[in-house]
């Protein structure tokens, strides 16, 4: 069997080795645009920053390709895939023939059209390692930047410019940081720890405009008519399914590429996992990109699994973020903005002194559904586990605000099911920084 992977981060990894337990004698292949080996992209901050070396950023073995027998084909493009012929096509003219072929090509960082920004050369974006090496490679010459997005990955740009004493301003058009995954209170309690540290933040506001003179950067001027004078921009507003290449091919993209259980795709013998898949969500049933770190890697083991010929069953993707930022954790998973509260039950602690945050979403019949932990997530692994196993929390509900829930706060039954002899079975949340699974 030949098996073709495009992409090689955490979903590519997944896959690798799903298909090597099932296929021993089977070749892979393994294509990425990028010129390195699969690397902790929730760490590009520490690199911009200096925390760690470039030797710091892979997370897998040297001797792992090998190991797995994988011919890696590293800085090389694709441009289509002809579904007829089983071929990938590659942007030098070359091609390569596949029986079973997996795209976890992860996301390209959306650029909004802003005036004034394709004439300006200090332009970056920040998903990947070679972004954050182009802005250490020019970071003696930045004195002020601008960040333009306060999600997970603006955030980290700007932790990592403030890691290298430079001034930093974070523009983020929501009225608070981390919108999209994290709620009100948790978003001022890391705005506040952002200012403590020196970071500037302006939110319900957007740049219109970046000025300059040439190809210099001068500063930037804001929808309410505000200039920020800096002279290095940073857009990190998000991230698009890097499905581009599959115009014309047959297979289904929506906002990313339509997957059923089995991570295959509308065209038998293609799958896709990672932030390109657009798959089942684990409350709604419906189809959502889910650009989180442990999920590509889930994604790729079910779909190397359907390649190799065994079947694993999906459960849905279940949304988890997390970001530590200047030594204070978050992680936020499930529901956690609910669109209509009156239908659900919500339990919130705060103290925003020492940093510290607690909110928990039940819905009415007593189950857990989201979580936000802010200063305190030692034991998100339960919680994620009680969310994933749909268990009735009343009995224990009180408790789940305390710092020091755990294990012993949960039914003997329950604790006998899910830990007992063969140790815990819940899965701990592995993922931090930009959101994880590019």
């Amino acid at each position: 069997m030949n098996y073709v992977i495009v992409g090689n981060s955490v979903a590519a990894v997944g896959a690798i080795r799903a298909i090597r337990a099932q296929d021993q004698q089977g070749t892979i292949t393994v294509v990425s645009r990028e010129r390195h080996t699969a690397y902790g992209r929730p760490l590009i901050s520490y690199l911009l920053g200096g925390v760690i070396t470039e030797k710091g950023m892979p997370y897998l073995p040297e001797n792992f390709y090998d190991q797995q027998r994988v011919n890696l084909l590293l800085a090389t493009e694709v441009a289509s895939v002809d579904t007829v012929a089983k071929r990938v096509l590659f942007t030098t003219g070359e091609s390569l023939p596949y029986d079973k072929l997996l795209l976890a090509t992860g996301g390209d960082p959306f650029l909004p059209p802003i005036e004034g920004m394709a004439d300006r050369d200090r332009v970056y974006t920040f998903t990947t390692w070679d972004d954050a090496a182009k802005l250490k490679a020019v970071s003696a010459d930045i004195q002020r930047a601008v960040v333009i997005g306060g999600g997970l990955i603006g955030l980290k740009a700007a932790e990592g410019l403030n890691l290298l004493n430079k001034s930093v301003t974070v523009i983020e058009l929501a009225d608070r940081v981390l919108s999209s995954a994290f709620d009100r209170p948790a978003g001022k309690i890391v705005a506040r720890k952002m200012r403590a540290n020196g970071i500037d933040v302006i939110t319900e506001d957007t740049v219109v405009r970046i000025e300059g003179e040439g190809a210099t950067i001068t500063g930037v001027t804001l929808k309410s008519g505000d200039f920020i004078p800096c002279d290095t921009v940073v857009v990190a507003i998000g991230v698009r399914p890097a499905a581009g290449f599959l115009k014309g091919s047959g297979v289904e993209v929506n906002r990313g590429i339509v997957v059923d259980d089995r991570m295959q795709s509308s065209v038998p013998d293609i799958f896709a996992a990672g932030d390109v898949a657009e798959a089942r969500d684990f409350f709604s049933d419906q189809k959502n990109p889910m650009p989180i770190w442990p999920d590509a890697y889930i994604q790729g083991d079910i779909a190397g699994t359907a390649m190799a010929g065994a079947e694993k069953g999906y459960e849905g993707g279940l949304a988890m973020n997390s970001i530590e930022f200047f030594k204070v954790s978050t992680i936020s998973m499930g529901v956690t903005n609910p669109r209509d509260p009156v239908e659900y039950d919500i339990l919130t602690f705060l103290d925003s002194d020492n940093y510290q945050y607690r909110k928990i979403v039940l819905d009415k019949a007593g189950h857990l559904v989201g979580a936000v932990l802010v200063g305190n997530v030692d034991r998100a692994g339960i919680f994620a586990g009680l969310i994933r196993n749909r268990v009735e929390v009343t009995p224990f509900r009180e408790q789940l605000l305390t710092p020091e829930f755990g294990f012993i706060h949960l039914p003997p039954a329950i604790r006998k099911e899910r830990f007992g002899q063969r140790g815990y079975s819940w899965p701990q949340p592995c993922f931090d920084g930009n959101g994880g699974g590019h």
